[in-house]
């Protein structure tokens, strides 16, 4: 029913003067739409502002399947998109894999990775001033740093995927709530609402009262500090790329750059290499424990650092981090002159180029049975004729192979003869002569390897 208590606050306008500059005409928007309050009325909002300024808005409503009302709630989001005319997309989940992270975080994880897969300029979501509230708090009880206690951005520009809006993000619940009544909008409940069990409903049913009690504007203060932990990031992210003029190319990070810098400017670039990575944050304790093996460890130490799903490693006074490498594992396959060989994972692919005069003599590997195999040590290859074999360990170490990738290289064989390392060497005896056919191998290692 409607509020009587009618507001001098208008919302509408509020929000195309936050979108509008942001958003020129015939922008794709997508809505996340939970079908809860909150996002029912943005879609409300939306809907009007995207005739008003030619803006093409879609939604998606992500089903998690985790309440027994998921159905019931992807049904009402359908239907509600109907009547405004606006496209739907419902994306179905598996919460199970995830599940370690804990129902919450696993369900925003998901969420927002559908999210960024969506082929769109900008997606909308409806968070609001108390959501920032609740979110600053429980980052500040989580030990978070400057970075987390800046909760969440009103903007987030991001690469290949886009652009995170929130335009209700100083916008209180209850502005949202008045709105929805004045205009006779209908949305569902969450049952797990009321579970206080859960962090965020504890905050918000048994702390968030009691603290209004006492600061009524607690919200507006805690989005102060927010927005200043916000700038304080900046500053140090700021920080982090003058110090990373040297100390990062190709994709890893100079030891000897990272040791000049003290634990707190090197755990700083610590965290700036890994998000330019992609790779996620560690806690502070595991982040100054990997600064301490990075910077302490002997020269010839094998360091490798495992956390969520990621890995560090240090070689020749030089760290990576990628995503985590499965063991190398024994195989040998047959080759029968296939243009391309998908290896068993994570030994990645190999190609075969036809060529003349180049690579590998196709009429000698023709005189026995050639063969893919995976490393097993003790291998050695005559490259020159006039000199004598060469350990294959050594021979990678001196082309400045990385110990992980020298794992994971694939080898080709005619019978018993080592013929080819891909990208390294090919055997002495085999090598193509001018004008003969030839093959050219390539080794593509998994995306992980990299």
């Amino acid at each position: 029913m409607a509020n009587s208590r009618k507001s001098s606050f208008d919302l509408t306008e509020h929000v195309a003067d936050a979108l509008s500059p942001l958003l020129p005409a015939d922008s794709s928007i997508l809505l996340g739409l939970s079908g809860g309050v909150d996002s029912v009325v943005l879609l409300h909002l939306l809907q009007q502002l995207s005739l008003r300024c030619s803006w093409r808005l879609s939604a998606l409503h992500v089903h998690h399947g985790i309440s027994p009302q998921a159905d019931v709630w992807a049904v009402f989001c359908a239907d509600l998109c109907a009547l405004y005319g606006v496209s739907l997309q419902v994306e179905h989940v598996d919460i199970a894999p995830l599940r370690s992270l804990g129902i919450e975080a696993a369900a925003r994880k998901l969420r927002h990775a559908a999210l960024a897969q969506q082929q769109v300029d900008f997606v909308a979501l409806a968070h609001h001033l108390d959501d920032q509230a609740e979110t600053l708090l429980l980052q500040l009880l989580r030990g978070a740093g400057v970075r987390g206690a800046s909760a969440m951005p009103a903007i987030k520009y991001r690469t290949n995927a886009p652009t995170l809006l929130r335009p209700l993000l100083n916008i209180p619940r209850s502005i949202l709530l008045e709105y929805a009544q004045q205009h006779n909008l209908q949305w569902v409940e969450d049952e797990s609402n009321a579970d206080d069990t859960y962090p965020r409903n504890f905050l918000r049913h048994r702390i968030l009262p009691l603290l209004e009690q006492r600061f009524p504007t607690y919200r507006k203060t805690l989005l102060r500090s927010a927005q200043h932990f916000a700038e304080a990031t900046e500053l140090l992210d700021q920080l982090a790329q003058q110090d990373a003029d040297g100390a990062i190319s190709n994709n890893c990070l100079d030891i000897k750059q990272l040791r000049v810098l003290g634990i707190v400017r090197g755990k700083n670039l610590l965290r700036y290499f890994l998000t330019a990575q992609g790779a996620a944050i560690p806690d502070s304790t595991r982040l100054q424990e990997m600064l301490r093996q990075l910077c302490n460890a002997r020269q010839d130490a094998q360091v490798c650092i495992d956390w969520q799903g990621w890995q560090m490693r240090r070689y020749r006074d030089h760290a990576y981090t990628m995503p985590a490498l499965p063991p190398p594992i024994d195989f040998t396959v047959t080759w029968h002159g296939e243009a391309e060989i998908l290896l068993p994972p994570p030994h990645g692919v190999l190609h075969f180029r036809n060529t003349i005069g180049q690579g590998i003599s196709v009429a000698k590997l023709q005189l026995g049975i050639a063969k893919i195999r995976s490393r097993r040590g003790g291998e050695n290859i005559r490259v020159n004729a006039a000199r004598p074999q060469r350990d294959l360990k050594n021979l990678l170490q001196e082309h400045g192979m990385l110990p992980w990738q020298r794992d994971l290289l694939p080898l080709l064989f005619c019978d018993t003869d080592l013929v080819c390392v891909p990208g390294i060497a090919i055997a002495s005896t085999y090598q193509a002569q001018p004008d003969e056919a030839g093959v050219v191998v390539i080794w593509r290692a998994d995306l992980n390897t990299e």
